[in-house]
């Protein structure tokens, strides 16, 4: 019997016996599950890194590449992994060298390099995938030159601090000429930045050059962005070289209020010095994915996952290609946008992983808040008691053809959701099983028992569906989709972010003499009782039980996040206001009924305030520009001028003893 791709499925025994020893780097040792021979699958992957395929550079290059800090602003490494005959899925190829990871973090680039099924993905196929970066304190210093950048852009562009993205061109095609009768390898771009659009284009230019051209294309690419490309920061917008092409794009500020400088270009003067790009790619957005391409088949449960999403409940996605998983994943984490997703999200994940039982946890026990993308069938046995799974569609570009087809078949199903004959998803109450031994178990849709707190929007989803069958364009639908829930969300939010404000002390409570005070704390109850006057029914058209929704999203982390984020920065405002009264105060009368030792604590307070006004600056100059920045700076030369004052009230031989 032909076979179409000879990737692994194994069941969960076959797992944990040949987990246990555990796969390294360099050492050429499997993972072989007990299979018989007469088995057809090839179950061995090794992760090999064979030190003598790493490119060795001449005295020049290595030269010119003994500083990587642009390239690894916008990506960390290249890499190549192909599927050897008797060592499994190993490491071929990898650049710059002075980048190269973990062996843990190695292992599991080439484990999931692979789609993990035989899901028959001849041709080229893209994805990208989500890892945990190995505890290393040099990579933490390092990862140190993005703070700046997170501290002003928008949550969902912030770069990742522990774990780097992964995106991939996996290519599969026969060839007689080989033993194994088929060709397979990928070729992966790792970053920290989720700058989906834009690296799956350079994902398709480079892939196929280097497919063509070989490994010269991926040092040159390297050396290319390291030297032609700008600095990475926020306020921007970026002309990007890469061979004929150019990319340009935009990396928006997370707030109108900080209006700092715009990158004009003038750090891409070396465009056009070597190589004057052919065409040039103009991306709208670098991180922004087509919702219609995913939630066209299930749109009428859209407000079911919004919730599912937004209190980060367990779910699980699972699909015939790590395409459209790592799509749909991508997908219900924006559900939620601006607000971002605080629980983990692994757009592709396989038995391999690292974090596999960390993740997996034994039946009975409470799954972890995660969304998890998955295509081995193993996982719909393993993960038959998270209380959600999501099943896509077999092949999302058939989508239409298929839904129809399935129509029949589902119809009669009693405890999941189903396809309808208006090609949207209906809900079902009832107790069959969800680990796919049937018809109704295996159809795509919503498996869940939960109650929405909110009634869905009719009106929107017949204008979705009327869309449907008009052929209505994807980027338009997406773009209605877009709109609507930013403004479900927001009209979430506003609340929240209101009764915050409210717990911000008084303007009389900040004194120059004393610390600055915290913020109250958020009590659930107060905030509910305000929901009768200000709630999210005053701008959201949606009816339901919001206050049930809004307790179940505080014991959520995405509440945690928040609450997180814009506490500290209430207790930073709070800081930089009594900063600001100090620098007003008339500390010459404030001493003259004072001790000496006590105006000698006073400056050195005020010399503690000034370094850290100092490293604020410093640290995070695009924050304090415009008229903030001519605050900031008045400020901090009005605290010097304090300092020099209480000097003034010293005899000069105490100044020589404290040596101020």
């Amino acid at each position: 019997m032909e076979r179409e791709q000879d990737n692994i499925i194994c069941n969960r025994e076959d797992f944990q016996g040949s987990r246990t020893a555990g796969p390294t780097i360099g050492g050429n040792v499997s993972i072989t599950p007990e299979v018989s021979e007469d088995d057809n699958v090839d179950a061995t992957i090794t992760c090999n890194w064979p030190t003598s395929q790493i490119p060795s550079d001449d005295d020049e290059k290595a030269k010119r590449s003994s500083d990587w800090s642009t390239l690894t602003q916008w990506i960390q490494f290249m890499c190549v992994v192909t599927f050897d005959l008797n060592l499994g899925q190993a490491l071929e190829f990898i650049y710059p060298k002075a980048e190269i990871p973990t062996e843990q973090e190695l292992t599991n680039i080439c484990y999931m390099a692979f789609p993990d099924s035989n899901s028959g993905c001849m041709g080229d196929t893209k994805f990208h995938m989500r890892l945990r970066m190995s505890p290393d304190t040099s990579r933490i210093i390092k990862a140190q030159q993005f703070r700046c950048y997170n501290s002003d852009c928008p949550p969902a562009l912030k770069a990742d601090q522990s774990h780097y993205w992964g995106f991939v061109y996996f290519r599969q095609r026969r060839d007689a000429n080989l033993p194994r009768g088929y060709f397979q390898k990928s070729f992966i771009i790792v970053t920290r930045l989720p700058y989906f659009n834009l690296f799956y284009e350079m994902l398709t230019h480079l892939a196929q050059k280097y497919f063509d051209e070989g490994e010269d294309v991926l040092i040159r690419a390297c050396h290319q962005i390291n030297n032609e490309w700008p600095k990475l920061q926020v306020g921007g917008s970026f002309n990007l070289p890469l061979f004929e092409q150019c990319y340009q794009i935009l990396v928006p500020r997370a707030s109108s209020r900080k209006c700092g400088q715009q990158n004009d270009g003038s750090e891409n003067k070396t465009l056009g010095k070597e190589v004057r790009p052919v065409s040039v790619k103009v991306i709208a957005s670098v991180n922004e994915v087509e919702l219609f391409h995913s939630l066209s088949f299930i749109v009428d449960h859209m407000y079911t996952l919004w919730e599912l999403v937004l209190t980060a409940e367990p779910l699980v996605v699972v699909g015939t290609s790590p395409a459209d998983c790592s799509h749909m994943v991508q997908t219900l984490v924006q559900l939620i946008a601006p607000l971002a997703y605080c629980a983990e999200a692994r757009p592709y994940f396989t038995i391999h992983d690292s974090e596999f039982k960390e993740f997996t946890r034994e039946c009975g026990k409470i799954p972890p808040p995660l969304i998890l993308g998955v295509t081995n069938p193993f996982f719909i046995k393993l993960l038959k008691d998270w209380p959600h799974m999501l099943r896509l569609v077999d092949n999302q570009l058939n989508m239409q053809r298929q839904q129809h087809l399935s129509i029949k078949n589902i119809r009669n199903a009693s405890s999941v959701t189903s396809l309808n004959s208006s090609n949207v998803l209906k809900s079902n109450n009832g107790n069959t099983s969800l680990n796919g031994n049937n018809s109704e178990g295996s159809a795509p849709g919503l498996y869940t028992k939960y109650k929405p707190f909110l009634k869905k929007d009719k009106s929107l989803i017949k204008k979705v569906l009327l869309g449907l069958k008009t052929k209505r364009p994807e980027h338009v639908q997406t773009a209605l989709l877009r709109r609507h829930l930013l403004e479900l969300t927001q009209s979430f939010m506003i609340p929240l972010e209101r009764y915050m404000a409210s717990l911000m002390p008084l303007q009389k409570d900040i004194s120059p003499f004393k610390s600055a005070p915290n913020a109250n704390a958020f009590k659930l109850d107060d905030f509910l009782a305000t929901l009768e006057l200000s709630g999210p029914h005053l701008t959201s058209p949606l009816k339901g039980d919001w206050k049930g929704l809004y307790r179940r999203f505080y014991n959520s982390p995405n509440f945690r996040g928040w609450y997180e984020s814009r506490h500290r920065e209430l207790q930073l405002t709070l800081q930089d206001l009594q900063l600001q009264a100090l620098s007003e105060a008339n500390l010459e009368q404030w001493a003259q009924d004072k001790q000496e030792v006590e105006i000698i604590d006073m400056i050195l307070k005020l010399k503690q305030k000034l370094n850290l006004y100092n490293d604020k600056l410093t640290n995070e100059p695009s924050s304090w520009s415009g008229n903030n920045g001519n605050t900031a700076i008045a400020t901090r030369d009005q605290i010097r001028a304090q300092i020099n004052c209480m000097k003034d009230l010293l005899p000069n031989d105490l100044k020589n003893v404290v040596n101020i």
